[in-house]
């Protein structure tokens, strides 16, 4: 059975190709990895299952990324790093890092003025009341 998975998985990437981006198929549906239709018009789209796992990932990845941008990181508690993650997942960590006031009072343990820094810039307004969660559990380093 695996010899027969590992020559069946091998000749669907051969015959479908391999994308780790979205792109248009040549049904022109919006396709990806193996073959996977995630069009809304006809696609199968991703399980339950299969977000979680996109998700778990990503989380991860946003962890991994903080834990080696800021020494500080580790040391904040639970719902702060659960909001710098929040954040990086949003912005990247690229645009995470242009918010220096905001990153320079979380190293100091100034919390409300990381806060402060956060909501008063263009993200806050843009994301509207997910600003304020994500700032509130800066703030007050503990979920409502």
């Amino acid at each position: 059975m695996v010899t027969f998975m590992g020559q069946l998985i091998e000749t669907l990437k051969r015959h479908e190709g391999v994308r780790s981006h979205a792109y248009k198929c040549s049904e022109n549906m919006i396709t990806v990895g193996v073959g996977r239709n995630l069009d809304e018009n006809g696609g199968i789209g991703l399980s339950d299952d299969e977000i979680e796992y996109l998700l778990l990932n990503d989380i991860e990845r946003c962890d991994e990324e903080l834990e080696n941008a800021y020494g500080w990181y580790r040391s904040l508690s639970k719902p702060r790093r659960d909001a710098m993650i929040n954040l990086c997942f949003n912005l990247g960590l690229t645009k995470l890092r242009g918010f220096v006031k905001a990153l320079e009072a979380m190293s100091r343990g100034q919390y409300d003025v990381a806060a402060d820094e956060f909501m008063d810039s263009r993200w806050a307004t843009q994301v509207g009341d997910r600003a304020v969660e994500v700032t509130e559990l800066i703030r007050t380093g503990d979920y409502p």
